[in-house]
């Protein structure tokens, strides 16, 4: 895989978006496709991802969604070449627990079949466009009623592929389908200074983080929200869209430490995604995240402030 030199700033503060949510009625059924970088340094993350999706239907049936089997799981790799979209991109046949096809974006199957067709991926690319494997997955298509949920898992930044979308387009097409976004990518958080394991849109504009407890669980951090650094754009290109779609932002470094860290990341990971889609907030209005460079809570307060006299 190719190793890349930059690093965004760190100290950037995650301001409001500007959509406001309201709760709606916890869904029967999910449709959540999971977004796996196959480049060179994953194979750690595939085994992963491969066992905690059983994990996480389990949760949300134990929550009352999708009882009876329903919950449904798709998968698309991207990254396992170099030469770029469309060839980087690999539909699995979740359907039948199967391998992949070039270019398709597979069929959705149960979390079982997920796990097998998890075991057909691979880690040799270098060609990381993430935004490349959510326009696909958009074209798979979801079922009336479903809460649709998207995992991204990558340790880059985007290599921009030929066609594909850029941040507002990518933006539009999740809030147009209200599908919320986890993205598990090499970006660190913090709360008061505390190394956080990722963080989440909380209620309204908010945010909130999650710190391991030492002990392999977790809990939520009330203090100010931070974003560090991440490789090259990672935080523009997807730790805020991540936020933009009211969803959440992992730092997978915690998962690559193993012990009681790992466990503390999963522990915290799947108790946000269960939690999202039970409650599924409806977006109201396009957001717009905006990154402040060195701007502190006041910052915010002012973005508000010219909302509110805007109206």
């Amino acid at each position: 895989m190719r190793f890349k030199l930059s690093l965004i700033a760190a100290g950037v503060l995650a301001a409001a978006s500007v959509v406001t949510t309201t709760a709606q009625a916890a869904p029967a059924f999910a449709d959540v496709i999971v977004m796996m970088d196959e480049s060179g340094s994953m194979a750690g993350e595939q085994v992963w991802i491969a066992s905690q999706i059983p994990t996480l239907n389990a949760g949300l049936v134990a929550e009352g969604v999708g009882v009876g089997g329903t919950n449904k799981f798709g998968l698309i790799g991207f990254g396992y070449s170099a030469a770029g979209a469309p060839n980087d991109l690999r539909g699995f046949d979740v359907a039948t627990g199967g391998g992949a096809t070039n270019n398709s974006p597979g069929t959705f199957g149960t979390a079982a079949n997920f796990s097998a067709s998890a075991g057909n991926l691979i880690a040799s690319g270098g060609f990381e466009d993430g935004y490349a494997a959510i326009n696909l997955a958009n074209s798979l298509a979801g079922r009336v009623g479903a809460a649709r949920n998207y995992i991204l898992v990558t340790d880059e930044d985007r290599d921009v592929g030929t066609g594909v979308p850029g941040y507002e387009g990518i933006l539009a097409s999740m809030t147009r389908t209200n599908t919320l976004l986890n993205a598990v990518v090499n970006s660190s958080f913090f709360c008061d200074n505390t190394s956080a394991l990722g963080v989440a849109r909380g209620p309204g504009s908010s945010l909130v983080s999650f710190v391991a407890d030492g002990l392999g669980g977790f809990s939520k951090c009330t203090g100010t929200t931070t974003l560090g650094t991440g490789f090259g754009s990672t935080v523009a290109d997807y730790v805020n869209l991540a936020l933009d779609t009211g969803g959440a932002a992992w730092n997978l470094n915690f998962l690559r430490s193993g012990g009681l860290l790992a466990d503390s990341f999963t522990a915290a990971f799947i108790d946000v995604k269960i939690e999202e889609i039970t409650t599924q907030p409806e977006p109201v209005s396009l957001p717009g995240t905006l990154a402040l460079l060195g701007v502190g809570l006041a910052g915010l307060g002012a973005v508000r402030r010219k909302q509110a006299n805007a109206v």
